[in-house]
């Protein structure tokens, strides 16, 4: 049925956005020397296999500046977390951040999530709960003294003492979620919510396998530094896949997950800027790695070609190549629930083409995928049209496929199919005899393609915008510009789209909805450095307030002393 085909044809559009976004991001994210790189505290005790570790400052102008991003509700909902952290962390074994920690602790702290151990069998739970460890160097060993044997846990627990590789250890005893143990190291009180963990920080410090060990780890560091970070974050990518494999559905033959564990690790460091926080990132391979990036930085026109007020835009250098990454990765990706073969298979019966023969060959350029509002005074039941644009150097064998894709929809899907102008410049419709759905195909300065879809959008690129993209101050704001060699980036209007309620998206929870509610926009960039590093920046455009209220009963985060 000619209805059935168009819902058909819809859904395959859409896995086609959801996919692209996903490889897209997925591609995004894809000799100990502590002094040249400026590692995390601690980076010498933290155990090589952790998951996520993360370096926080305890500068007090730099929380206050965190605390006046967003909004009241976001501010309180921010202050809420930090006080049960604060009580889960510290009061609950009779701590307080201000008279106990603050007087003593360095510049910054660094809190580890080690990695759980996965069991033999592939279908049983992880053994042990996850063990969190903070490290906490200290600056006045006196004032760390006497605070910390003024122990007054007013709870029923003992304290006790244990040894371990001729290390002190004093621990909690009773039930598992108030488990506390801690120890010195140097100059660094150890505090860990597993007395497990306690033990693999000094097995690290006492030679083992620690994060400063990591292949690669403080290189990768080396080309983020910033001048005064708020937080320094590395995330162990083979640990996460080996963790994420346990948990999916999917099971990985031993060659997928060597294979997706060439990947080493993700690191960041995070300022606060003027209007919002600034991510610089890093991903990196194994020394070892059989797999090898592509060094190609070609993204840099999309954005000129489409209007200021686009809602959301992803750009890529070349499709080709992304989706050639995309299918390597995929197989040994455990959160990957659509395959390539799928995804081919679907767009040969839908299309009647083949994605790797018939598309891709001419899709070898930049492009862009973007969501673009309806034109005012426009008539159309949608609020939004979808419009993909590819620059391509083969624009005959473009025009084969376009010319077969025509055929496809006037007699498979009985659409009308229409050749007319548009603003001066050829152009060929698509138009559903049952309304709403129309689509329109033509050419941008005689070698960029381009294909809208939903609402009629395609008057904003022909011949081209009245004001661009690229010259919005909103998009500005929002791209980093500390990348020089571009191969994609991402922006979101999350004001217009999540906050306005603008997009179909499942209900957003409450909860999530109040940090949303937070911020104007997101814009990420990313490039190639190397055949084994790629770099990426994240701005988190942030809504301000002025001096933010006192946050409920929350005095972990550093906050200065009241003045005389």
């Amino acid at each position: 049925m000619p209805q059935k085909n168009q819902r058909s044809l819809l859904t395959v559009a859409a896995a086609v956005l959801l996919i692209a976004g996903g490889a897209v991001t997925y591609w995004l994210l894809m000799q100990r020397n502590l002094f040249q790189a400026d590692v995390p505290v601690g980076a010498e005790m933290v155990p090589q296999d952790t998951l996520l570790a993360v370096s926080v400052s305890t500068d007090e102008k730099q929380w206050q500046q965190l605390r006046q991003y967003g909004t009241p509700a976001s501010q309180s909902a921010f202050g809420k977390q930090l006080a049960e952290l604060e009580k889960n962390l510290l009061t609950a074994n009779g701590y307080n951040y201000q008279q106990d920690i603050k007087p003593w602790v360095g510049k910054e702290v660094t809190i580890a999530f080690l990695s759980q151990q996965l069991p033999q069998n592939p279908n049983a739970v992880p053994v042990g709960q996850q063990s969190v460890v903070m490290v906490l160097p200290i600056e006045n060993p006196l004032q760390a003294k006497q605070a910390l044997e003024k122990y007054r846990n007013p709870t029923s627990s003992k304290f006790v003492e244990r040894i371990y590789k001729g290390i002190k250890i004093r621990e909690t005893q009773g039930s598992p979620a108030q488990k506390f143990s801690t120890t010195l190291l140097e100059r660094s009180l150890i505090v860990s919510t597993d007395p497990k963990g306690t033990e693999r920080v000094i097995d690290a410090y006492k030679g083992g396998a620690s994060l400063a060990d990591t292949p690669g780890y403080t290189e990768a560091l080396g080309k983020i530094k910033a001048g005064a970070p708020f937080a320094k974050v590395y995330f162990n990518v083979p640990v996460a896949t080996a963790m994420a494999a346990t948990y999916s559905a999917r099971s990985l033959s031993p060659q997928n997950l060597a294979s997706v564990q060439q990947r080493q690790g993700v690191g960041a460091t995070v300022t606060l800027e003027p209007e919002g926080l600034l991510f610089k990132g890093v991903s990196w391979l194994k020394p070892n790695s059989e797999t090898k990036y592509v060094v190609e930085n070609n993204a840099k026109s999309m954005p000129r070609r489409l209007p200021g007020n686009t809602l959301i835009v992803t750009t890529g250098g070349n499709l080709q190549q992304l989706w050639q990454d995309y299918v390597q990765g995929a197989q040994a990706n455990p959160l990957i629930r659509v395959s390539p073969e799928q995804m081919k298979a679907e767009i040969r019966s839908k299309l009647g083409q083949d994605l790797e023969q018939d598309l891709l060959p001419w899709m070898k350029g930049e492009f862009s995928l973007a969501l673009i509002p309806t034109p005012p005074g426009t008539p159309s039941i949608l609020g939004a049209g979808v419009a993909f644009l590819v620059q391509t150097s083969d624009r005959p064998r473009a025009e084969k496929s376009l010319k077969q894709l025509d055929e496809v929809m006037a007699q498979q899907y009985k659409f009308q199919v229409q050749e007319t102008t548009l603003n001066g410049q050829p152009i060929t419709n698509w138009t559903s005899q049952l309304g709403g759905l129309a689509a329109t195909h033509g050419w941008l300065d005689g070698n960029v393609a381009f294909l809208t879809l939903g609402a009629p959008v395609a008057s904003t690129l022909v011949p081209k915008p009245q004001a661009t993209l690229a010259d919005s101050q909103l998009f500005k704001q929002a791209i980093p510009q500390q990348l020089n060699d571009k191969n994609g980036l991402f922006f979101i209007d999350v004001d217009r789209t999540i906050n306005a309620g603008n997009l179909s998206l499942s209900q957003v929870d409450p909860n999530q909805k109040i940090f949303t509610n937070a911020i104007r926009s997101i814009g990420v960039t990313g490039g190639i450095s190397s055949d084994r590093s790629s770099r990426f920046d994240i701005f988190v455009n942030m809504k301000k307030v002025g001096d933010p209220s006192p946050s409920p009963k929350a005095s972990l985060s550093p906050s200065p002393s009241p003045s005389p």
